[in-house]
């Protein structure tokens, strides 16, 4: 007898999947320009930093005006909530309270990387678009901030890949196939708007990040 097919369920539209690995490779790229240093890495790790920034500013947005589990509303941060999680996980659709917190601990560290980084200087010739406003010793520390929290933000990325795989090798949960897919099987919940409507809508709202950062690195 042949086993039923799961039900798969669309939990991700498209343009929170593209933000994802969009995201993931520009934050790769970003790190890696920045570590080597020197021209001409510095001129990309700067042009990376403004298209990550572009990203964070959509998702702002998309927290608010994408489907439902792109919606902030739809995983509100739960210390509680997360520990209860771990203490008994189970399939759950969208963000479950321990991605939850990830989520909202990377968009607060790449943005703290990318803002700290409109500020910064190398002390030579190369320094962010924002290092005018302030004065050298504020240029100073934001530096050092930003070079420090290329480490945190490192080591949480290592830690939700860590989680990723705790989660697809002990609970074979592919977690990955369904932000690449979109859909997720055995679950049983509603599935997320994913037409062409969604799709333009997350379009203007790019275009809009993309035209608020382009203004905003050429004060």
């Amino acid at each position: 007898m042949s086993t039923p097919a799961r039900k798969r369920v669309r939990i991700w539209d498209l343009p929170t999947r593209l933000f994802h690995w969009s995201l993931a490779g520009l934050v790769l790229a970003a790190w890696l320009s920045g570590h080597f240093g020197g021209q001409p890495w510095l001129e990309w790790h700067f042009r990376f930093g403004y298209a990550i920034l572009t990203l964070v500013v959509f998702r702002l947005f998309w927290g608010f005006a994408g489907d439902r589990y792109a919606r902030f509303s739809s995983f509100a941060p739960s210390p509680r909530a997360a520990l209860a999680y771990l203490q008994s996980p189970r399939p759950w659709a969208g963000h479950s309270p321990l991605g939850a917190l990830s989520v909202y601990a990377l968009l607060t560290i790449t943005g703290v990387q990318v803002i700290t980084g409109l500020f910064a200087s190398d002390g030579d010739f190369t320094e962010g678009p924002w290092a005018h406003f302030v004065s050298d010793a504020t240029v100073k520390l934001v530096t050092s901030i930003h070079r420090i929290n290329r480490w945190a933000l490192l080591a949480l990325v290592l830690l939700h890949l860590a989680a990723v795989a705790w989660h697809t090798i002990r609970r074979r949960d592919a977690l990955v196939r369904g932000m690449v897919s979109g859909d997720r099987e055995g679950i049983d919940a509603d599935a997320a708007a994913d037409d062409s409507a969604m799709r333009l809508r997350a379009a203007v709202f790019l275009a809009l990040s993309a035209a608020l950062v382009a203004y905003a690195v050429t004060l």
